[in-house]
C-alpha cells in the first residue's frame, strides 16, 4: 500500500540519468558484496583470527545512568550516511556475530541486555554507524523490577521467590498446564513449602516467566504486560481480530523501545526537519514507535514486511499517532530491487536511516530444532538487508 505523496525535508531528489555502466557499479559496491554465492563462502570460510565474545555485563557502549562512554572507532567504509542499524539475538551460534560484522563493514557488535533498561531480559546485538555520544533516554524511566512494574503482583508474591527481573519475552504464551500444576504441588505443601518444591516451583516460574496474581496462583504475562515491558503503546497490538497467540509472536519478535531509542536518540539533533526511514522486516513498528517517542519527525518510511497482522498493526499505529508523513508499505524484502529502490529514491528522496533486524528463528538459542545460523530459511535474509544496505550506500557515495 502506498500513502498519498508529501513533500519531505530531509535531501531533494536528484535528477540525473542513470547509465548500465552506474547500475553496475552500485551492483558491486564494497567492502561487502551483494552476491549471495561469495557472500556465504565469507560467511564459511571461518578465517576469523579471532571470535567476537560476548560481554559481561552486557551493556553496550554506555547506558543512561553512565556519565562516559566507551570508544568505538568505525571503519572508514562505515562512516557516513545513510545510518544503518541492524539488530539480532546475542546468543547466536558460534561464529555468527564474526560473519555479520565482516559484512556490515566491520562494525564492531554493540551489546545490550534490556534488563538494565526495563523489567525484563533482552539479550541483543546491534551493529551500527550512529554517534554514540550525546544520547538520552526516553522519559519516564521504566520501571525495572517485576514488582514496580507489575505492582498489582506485589501482594501475592512469596518470600522464597527471589527473582526481581523477568526472563526473555518470549513468542509462546505458556498454556495452563504449568500453572494448574504450579498450584497443586503448593496447595499441599505447606507454607513455605520444602526446598525442593520451592526449587521446582522456581524452575517452572523462570522458564515460563510466570508471576503471581493470587495465593499459590502463578500465571503467563498477557499482550498488554507484555506490550508494557517492551515500551509499547497500550494495545499497540491490541483489535482488528488479531489473537492473542499472533499478538505475541508479533511481540516477542520485536525491539525492546526503550533499549533502542537510547541508541537512535542521538539522530534528534541530526535531524530537527524530520527522516526519511527504510525499515526492513519492520515487524510490529518497533523502529517507527522509537523515534516517534523521541519526538523525530517521521517524513517518508518505506515499511517492508511480509506478515499481514504485522503491517496491520503499524497501519493503525500510524493513523492513530497522528503520523503527518508518507508511509509505504511493501510485502518482501526479496522483491526490493536495485530498480524498486532506485524508484524510491527518486520519488521521496534519499534514506537517511536503513533499520531492521532479520528474523531470528535460526539463531536463538531458544529453538533447539532450526539453529542453523545465517544458513537458516528465515535468518538468511539477514543477506538482503545486507544487499540493499549496500545497493543504497553505493548509491548515496557516488
Amino acid at each position: 500500500m502506498e500513502a498519498a505523496e508529501a513533500s519531505t525535508s530531509t535531501g531533494a531528489v536528484r535528477k540525473k540519468t542513470t547509465t548500465a555502466e552506474d547500475t553496475r557499479k552500485r551492483r558491486n559496491f564494497l567492502p561487502g558484496t551483494t552476491r549471495r554465492s561469495e557472500i556465504s563462502k565469507k560467511v564459511l570460510s571461518g578465517d576469523n583470527d579471532e571470535l567476537i565474545t560476548l560481554p559481561n555485563p552486557m551493556v553496550g557502549f554506555g547506558l543512561p545512568s553512565q556519565k562516559s562512554v566507551a570508544r568505538r572507532p568505525l571503519p572508514k567504509f562505515a562512516v557516513g550516511l545513510p545510518y544503518f542499524y541492524y539488530e539480532n539475538v546475542a546468543l547466536a551460534p558460534k561464529g555468527v556475530w564474526n560473519a555479520i560484522s565482516s559484512l556490515l563493514y566491520g562494525v564492531e557488535p554493540e551489546f545490550v541486555d534490556s534488563k538494565h533498561f526495563c523489567a525484563a531480559a533482552r539479550k541483543r546485538g546491534y551493529i551500527h554507524n550512529l554517534p554514540i555520544e550525546g544520547r538520552f533516554p526516553l522519559l519516564p524511566i521504566p520501571k525495572k523490577t517485576i514488582q514496580e512494574a507489575l505492582p498489582a503482583t506485589k501482594k501475592w508474591w512469596p518470600s522464597w521467590d527471589v527473582r526481581t527481573q523477568l526472563n526473555c519475552l518470549l513468542t509462546k504464551m505458556e498454556g495452563g498446564q504449568v500453572p494448574a500444576n504450579i498450584r497443586n504441588i503448593l496447595q499441599g505443601a505447606g507454607d513455605p513449602p520444602p526446598p525442593k518444591v520451592q526449587a521446582y516451583v522456581m524452575a517452572q516460574c523462570k522458564r515460563s516467566n510466570l508471576v503471581w496474581v493470587g495465593h499459590h496462583k502463578a500465571a503467563p504475562l498477557d499482550p498488554s504486560e507484555f506490550e508494557m515491558l517492551l515500551g509499547f503503546p497500550r494495545n499497540h497490538t491490541r483489535g482488528g481480530g488479531i489473537s492473542t497467540t499472533d499478538r505475541m509472536k508479533s511481540l516477542g519478535n520485536s525491539f525492546q523501545i526503550d533499549t533502542v531509542a537510547f541508541h537512535l536518540s542521538v539522530l534528534k539533533k541530526l535531524f530537527p526537519g524530520g527522516m526519511n526511514v527504510l525499515s526492513l522486516f519492520s515487524g510490529i513498528g518497533g523502529a517507527e514507535v522509537a523515534l516517534h517517542k523521541l519526538g523525530i519527525r517521521l517524513n517518508v518510511v518505506v515499511s517492508v514486511e511480509i506478515l499481514d497482522v504485522n503491517k496491520n498493526i503499524l497501519r493503525s499505529w500510524w493513523s492513530e499517532s497522528g503520523q503527518k508523513g508518507v508511509l509505504v508499505q511493501l510485502d518482501d524484502v526479496k522483491k526490493l530491487n536495485g530498480e524498486r529502490i532506485e524508484e524510491l529514491m527518486k520519488r521521496y528522496g534519499k534514506f537517511d536511516l536503513i533499520i531492521g533486524g532479520s528474523p531470528c528463528n535460526n539463531l536463538a538459542g531458544s529453538n533447539r530444532y532450526t539453529r542453523s545460523g545465517l544458513e537458516g530459511k528465515h535468518s538468511s535474509l539477514f543477506y538482503d538487508y545486507v544487499r540493499i544496505l549496500n545497493y543504497i550506500r553505493g548509491m548515496e557515495q557516488k
